[in-house]
């Protein structure tokens, strides 16, 4: 029987500051194979980091959005096992890749999402919604299952959600103490933030509402 192998896709867009902590994490978890980093038409020195950090590092001349990022780099590997990961990842261990993995790699579940840390009372909240964090654990046969037209917004997490969800597959969500993000206000600034967040909002309500009516015609 052959190795089962984990690899880690990391969509990036301008997070030179970030991604390279996240890769050199990555790169050295035992758990983990290969580390692709897709830079989607970055204009930083996101490719730089990445690759001085150890990864191997797609560089798309123009910005494809996450969703597309993510298609590139599931091209890149034929591994049994799909990690994704956010590129603007503070605080990412060992521990937490772990907790990702092992219980897709022991087939306990199809899939694993990691819940990021935002204090005791938000972070429990949190499991009353939608899991829609970047970062997961996901079994080749789920990635390969979605059509590439669900890779776009939030829409794709709602994807894999939804697929296990009616093919009765296990999945579950671990909290990832310690982990948070480059908050989008640190990035951009409060007013483009908050325009981003309720952006955001509507992308993920009407995800929901998309992935349940493709469902309901048979889409996948």
């Amino acid at each position: 029987m052959n190795k089962e192998t984990v690899a880690v896709i990391i969509p990036a867009y301008n997070e030179a500051k970030t991604i390279g902590g996240v890769v050199r994490v990555a790169v050295s978890s035992p758990f983990i194979d290969e580390v692709i980093v897709v830079s989607d038409g970055s204009t930083d020195e996101t490719v730089e980091v990445a690759t001085h950090a150890g990864a191997r590092v797609i560089d798309l001349q123009e910005n494809q959005g996450k969703g597309g990022a993510m298609i590139k780099g599931i091209e890149q590997t034929r591994a049994s096992i799909i990690v994704f990961l956010d590129a603007d990842l503070i605080g990412l261990t060992e521990r937490h890749l772990e907790q990702l993995v092992r219980p897709v790699l022991d087939r306990t579940c199809s899939m694993r999402v990691g819940i990021r840390d935002r204090g005791r009372f938000f972070t429990a909240l949190t499991h009353w919604f939608p899991l829609i964090s970047g970062e997961r654990a996901v079994r080749r046969e789920v990635v390969d299952a979605i059509p590439h037209t669900f890779y776009c917004g939030f829409m794709i997490e709602s994807a894999f959600n939804y697929y296990c969800k009616t093919h009765g597959l296990q999945y579950d969500s671990v909290d990832l103490k310690g982990l948070s993000i480059r908050r989008k206000y640190e990035k951009v600034g409060w007013p483009k933030a908050v325009v981003q967040y309720l952006t955001m909002t509507g992308q993920i309500l009407a995800s929901l509402i998309r992935v349940r009516f493709a469902k309901f015609i048979g889409k996948f």
